[in-house]
């Protein structure tokens, strides 16, 4: 990417600047080819706030969801390690792990996520370890912008470097007594520079990956103007097309969840069809005072996905992040 500059040494740690929002974060998915089970791993270290972020989220076969969320104290930026989540460059821009060791809440009714409160602390728990190593099946995409000029893909008061990549994935979860292996594909990135979820105001985002290797990320990002941005790239063959168009149309649950998406993309290569079915949603909220005494707050719908394209069914996630007015995402029904 011409605007872009990508370096082996942005696979480590970055400097915080004086932002207190200042964010550097580190996200890994991986789906099973042969059946549907898979997950997401997430650290973001706030070192200015003095804590990280720390997000997992398994989906498991009979619709259970095995997940964890905390806020562990950290007093420096100079490792991704923290609350019993890790992660670890084994070849920079190539071949990297990712490891969570600790208590597991097990959600038998994903709606329980809407207000976790007593979930988060009075849910069932099970002892937990899920390991990955994801090795790459396509270039890097992104990196830090070469000027002020240059937009970056979440816009740049949510992260000003950011790049992400297709990958092979080897690993397991493990549940209590439970254990699947993972061997499939997967994607990760890794961001750094100021970041608050709520100035995203409104996005869907899709991740997918299928059996042959070939993938997708596609992002349509909307302004609180109206003004959307579309971007993204369709992986085919171990290399990237970036897209030119993308339309989104979306079928919703009655609680204003997405349950079917139907995405229309060209790349000066080709045009595809491709449709989402969501298998299992973990209807997630981020809230955040202001400087005002405002409380902001965001949804993230975070849905295990089967996507079909030109045949072809992988697995992968659907993401709608928008803020929440009057107790109403601000995107829907678009």
């Amino acid at each position: 990417m011409a605007n872009f500059l990508m370096r082996p040494e942005d696979e480590l740690m970055h400097k915080p600047d004086a932002s207190p929002n200042f964010n550097e974060s580190v996200y890994t998915n991986g789906f099973n080819v042969a059946s549907a089970v898979g997950g997401w791993m997430r650290l973001g270290n706030r070192v200015n706030e003095g804590h990280a972020e720390l997000s997992v989220c398994f989906y498991l076969p009979d619709g259970r969801i095995a997940c964890q969320f905390q806020r562990p104290k950290i007093a420096s930026n100079d490792r991704f390690d923290a609350g019993g989540l890790s992660y670890s460059v084994i070849e920079p821009l190539r071949k990297i792990s990712m490891t969570f060791d600790g208590e597991l809440i097990i959600v038998d009714d994903p709606e329980a996520l809407r207000d976790p409160r007593d979930l988060l602390s009075n849910g069932p728990r099970q002892p937990g370890r899920v390991h990955w190593v994801h090795e790459a099946e396509s270039p890097i995409h992104g990196g830090e912008p070469t000027d002020d000029a240059v937009q970056t893909m979440y816009g740049r008061d949510f992260s000003l470097g950011h790049f992400n990549q297709h990958s092979r994935v080897h690993g397991e979860i493990r549940v209590g007594s439970e254990s699947w292996s993972i061997d499939g594909h997967g994607w990760r990135d890794h961001s750094w520079g100021p970041r608050y979820w709520q100035a995203i105001y409104y996005y869907r985002l899709f991740i997918a990956n299928f059996p042959n290797g070939d993938g997708f990320m596609l992002l349509k990002i909307t302004d609180k103007n109206g003004k959307a941005r579309r971007q993204g790239v369709l992986l085919v063959d171990g290399d990237y097309e970036d897209i030119l168009d993308l339309d989104v149309s979306t079928d919703w649950s009655a609680r204003q969840d997405p349950s079917k998406v139907r995405i229309g993309v060209m790349t000066a290569r080709r045009k595809a069809q491709i449709t989402a079915e969501i298998l299992t949603l973990a209807p997630l909220r981020n809230r955040r005072k202001t400087a005002e005494n405002e409380t902001l707050v965001s949804r993230i719908a975070e849905g295990f996905t089967r996507f079909t394209w030109d045949g072809q069914q992988g697995y992968g996630m659907t993401e709608y992040i928008e803020r929440l007015e009057d107790g109403r995402p601000v995107g829907y029904p678009l």
